[in-house]
């Protein structure tokens, strides 16, 4: 299988395509304002302590507080209150806890106001983003993630990952965490990890100590609420947990984020850094990758399979509801029955669902009604398929054999807001206003502004782009309106076409290709 990554950096964000033979499978955007991600940890306040809900809110800089549940404390919260309060009021040296004495872990089945009250400091780690107007799920069960390994701080516990299956490998891998685990802190050995030297798990243990240490260290003079460890962005996230041998290519637009992933890789799988490619074509590279296309055909509230058979995906508050439909695909061959039809749409749909789910990230209870059949063995190969195709998505979920009414029930983890893509687009000539204004004037209106641009704001290397009808039309002839805004203004005027635009949209660009507000 042919996995490639294609990254496309804008001045406000960064989005990332995983595509499959060329397939888009996952999509990613990190915003480079973003706060709150996953991952990171706050040295956190508490507000409330709500004993009906087993919960507390705690305030850690969002204009919502996050809601920490007692199941969410993890068993040494007590140890982690103490380090917190010692950390925060004294000159606390022993960083690496070699001589801190834990405390007692709390049961299962305590109250929250036994272990937290209002005003308490503590530190909490962020375990879902903040949604509409939900505040963040919060954790002060700390855990820091590596390439090959989970550091676990107040713990002595080291276990392998489930997805390495030979016992001999998972053997040796906690025989190799045992002779270099730091007293007080428990290993987490991730699937990466299955081949790996005792020197590669070494170099990223010291790596995540460093982090822990980094983190202390700003906890010593934070006030609350305040980020004292901050998770790597999206990009570097992605490329930790997902990269492995099946990675054919990297590609990025841009140089400087271009030469950021080289380093990184670098340092985390060495022998992948020439996978990485600079993307240098003159169209945006979502648009080169065929990616803006599938991303339109595919985020919708339809969406159309290969066959003609097709599925409604509808949101509601509590759950999201999948309905497969056979479409045209009924009609498209006589010569098989109808269970025959509907098994086979059904597991088409089967791995096409799989697919939306990890494309949108989409959480929590999904419902779906398949096509009924009556035959056992197809519904049992329908169950099967359905389990085997969610377990390629990294996100943790739970598949529910068919119940009588042939309802396939899914839960699914969320760890970032759902991806929701605008796939209506408003009338291109009105712009949604029943009004347009005369198409005749539309090379006037760009010529003001050009105009106003280079002259009253002296802008150099400027581009515009258009669709490309529009494009063709400013090319158009030995005297076309490029060469005449060359004689006018001295300057060159590159003209670009996006295929994406509308026939009356167009946009300015600087020199760095950052989009120019007039």
């Amino acid at each position: 299988m042919n996995n490639e990554l294609v990254i496309s950096s804008t001045p406000t964000e960064v989005n990332i395509a995983l595509l499959q033979d060329r397939q888009l499978v996952e999509l990613n955007s990190d915003k480079k304002d973003q706060s709150f991600s996953v991952g990171d940890i706050y040295l956190g306040k508490i507000k409330k302590v709500i004993p009906g809900l087993n919960a507390a809110f705690v305030d850690v800089g969002h204009d919502k507080d996050a809601f920490l549940h007692y199941l969410d404390l993890g068993p040494q919260v007590r140890s982690l209150l103490k380090l917190t309060k010692i950390v925060s009021t004294s000159k606390y040296e022993d960083l690496l806890l070699a001589d801190f004495r834990c405390e007692q872990d709390i049961v299962k089945t305590g109250k929250i106001s036994q272990v937290l009250t209002s005003n308490q400091w503590l530190l909490v780690q962020v375990a879902k983003e903040p949604i509409s107007t939900k505040g963040p799920r919060i954790s002060s069960e700390l855990s820091l993630a590596g390439r090959y390994i989970v550091l676990v701080p107040f713990s002595d516990a080291i276990s392998v990952s489930s997805k390495i299956k030979t016992s001999e490998e998972k053997s040796r891998l906690k025989r190799l965490a045992g002779s270099i685990k730091p007293k007080n802190f428990g290993i987490i050995i991730r699937t990466v990890a299955q081949g790996r030297s005792v020197a590669d798990l070494d170099k990223d243990l010291n790596d995540l100590l460093d982090k822990w240490k980094s983190c202390l260290e700003k906890l010593k003079v934070a006030k609350p609420p305040a980020k004292v460890l901050g998770e790597l962005d999206r990009t570097s996230t992605i490329l930790r947990d997902a990269l492995n041998d099946n990675y054919n290519n990297i590609f990025v637009n841009d140089e400087v984020l271009y030469e950021e992933v080289k380093t990184y890789l670098r340092t985390i799988a060495p022998d992948k850094e020439e996978i990485v490619k600079h993307y240098k074509g003159k169209g945006p590279i979502f648009e080169h990758f065929h990616i803006d296309r599938q991303i339109k055909a595919v985020f919708g509230k339809t969406v159309t399979m290969q066959s003609g058979a097709y599925l409604i995906i509808e949101h509601t508050e509590a759950l999201h509801v999948i309905d497969v439909n056979s479409g045209v695909r009924s009609k498209a061959k006589s010569d098989i029955t109808q269970e025959e039809s509907a098994f086979q749409t059904n597991m088409e749909a089967a791995r096409e669902i799989a697919r939306q789910l990890r494309l949108r990230d989409m959480g929590g209870i999904i419902v779906i009604d398949f096509i009924d059949m009556h035959i056992p063995a197809h519904r049992k190969e329908l169950y099967n398929t359905m389990r085997g195709e969610m377990k390629k998505d990294r996100a943790k979920s739970n598949v529910l054999p068919p119940s009588k009414f042939g309802l396939v029930q899914i839960t699914r983890q969320r760890v970032r807001p759902e991806m929701n893509i605008q796939t209506v687009e408003k009338c291109p000539a009105c712009d949604g206003t029943g009004e347009i204004s005369a198409s005749i004037l539309l090379v006037d209106e760009i010529e003001n502004n050009l105009n106003y641009i280079l002259r009253e704001q002296n802008e150099s290397g400027v581009s515009i782009g258009v669709h490309p009808y529009i494009k063709a039309y400013l090319k158009y002839g030995w005297k076309s309106k490029q060469i005449e805004w060359f004689f006018k203004y001295k300057k060159w005027i590159t003209v670009r076409a996006f295929n994406s635009y509308h026939i009356m949209e167009y946009h300015f660009f600087n020199k760095n290709g950052e989009e120019i507000q007039i």
